[in-house]
């Protein structure tokens, strides 16, 4: 028996973790190394979007990616690769978890943090059903406006326009960029996804994305068009900073995939009765509810520092709520 009343936050959700919403404890003050190993470890030594995306990109590379001399000049062939590169791996992710987890119920409602299901018959969404609408957003649009600045900054390597190296060259930096990726990855979302909550700005452009309160595999990157435009200019980086097409590679996957599995709608996915990995993230599910909260990622705490993080709470809600309330009025 217990004297602590569940937090009332808690009823509104299927499921919903214990405690408060993690956040990385790099920034944590004072320092704690312990806390940070297992982040860390538990992010690149088991199943999650981090290490999905890196097998992916090693694989692209190993066994499909066009020769970098090739790249010099505009050409049907490369090109074409480089965008089935980017569908196909979309599909089959998207596509995989959302026939397991939304039409076969393959874990039943399993973690599943929301208790409804996605929409249909909805005048809100394109073709009045989530699911089309989200394919279409996300292979018409993300795919499109992603294939299109991959294009121009392998031509950019391939010409010398762009600082390069070689695992050979530079095997310490080689490592270190690819694991500092993923945060520059957050750094860039933060900002842009602020930019993106301006009244104007949500209305016309972000708003395709907020349909979806309740969200699935496939809601990941169903983007207007314009929120692409921004979104994926962290790609751009590369222009700057000395890159392998390999980290091009891996900075794609983890933009593209790992936001499938980010709002899959369940923490977790289970083989059998076993949780094999890692898969929605309760701190950006929070986001889609409320809309004014947890504009970032967990691995920087930009919300904290702004005042804008919400920890799973009741009071947390309340306090987003009162926020969004004087932003629209």
């Amino acid at each position: 028996m217990t004297d602590i009343a569940p937090d009332p936050e808690t009823a509104r959700w299927h499921y919903h973790p214990e405690g408060p919403v993690g956040l990385n404890p790099l920034f944590s003050w004072p320092p704690r190394p312990a806390a940070v190993l297992k982040w860390y470890s538990g992010a690149w030594l088991q199943i999650t979007s981090l290490t999905l995306c890196m097998v992916l990109a090693i694989i692209a590379y190993a066994f499909f990616f066009p020769a970098l001399e090739t790249m010099q000049s505009f050409a049907p062939g490369w090109m074409f690769r480089i965008w089935l590169l980017n569908m196909v791996p979309q599909i089959l992710v998207a596509g995989g978890l959302h026939w397991w987890l939304y039409m076969r119920k393959g874990q039943g409602m399993y973690k599943k943090f929301d208790r409804r299901d996605l929409t249909r018959n909805n005048g809100t969404f394109t073709f009045r059903n989530q699911v089309w609408d989200n394919i279409w957003w996300t292979l018409g649009s993300a795919m499109t406006v992603a294939t299109v600045y991959q294009w121009i900054i392998y031509w950019a390597m391939a010409n010398g326009w762009a600082p390069t190296i070689t695992w050979a060259e530079a095997p310490v930096w080689f490592v270190v960029w690819m694991m500092f990726i993923p945060m520059w990855s957050g750094l860039h979302f933060y900002w842009v996804h602020r930019l993106e909550h301006h009244p104007k700005l949500y209305k016309h452009v972000h708003a395709v994305h907020h349909r979806n309160v309740n969200i699935g595999p496939w809601s990941g990157i169903s983007n207007h068009w314009y929120e692409n435009l921004l979104y994926f200019t962290t790609y751009f980086i590369h222009l700057i900073v000395p890159s392998h097409p390999l980290h091009l590679l891996f900075h794609s996957s983890f933009q593209q995939i790992s936001p499938v599995l980010s709002h899959s709608g369940f923490e977790k996915l289970k083989a059998g009765e076993t949780e094999a990995a890692r898969a929605g993230d309760f701190f950006h599910q929070l986001h889609h509810r409320y809309f004014e909260c947890n504009y970032g990622t967990s691995e920087i705490p930009f919300d904290k520092w702004f005042g804008t993080y919400h920890d799973g709470s009741a009071e947390a809600t309340t306090r987003t709520r009162a926020y969004k309330k004087q932003m629209y009025t």
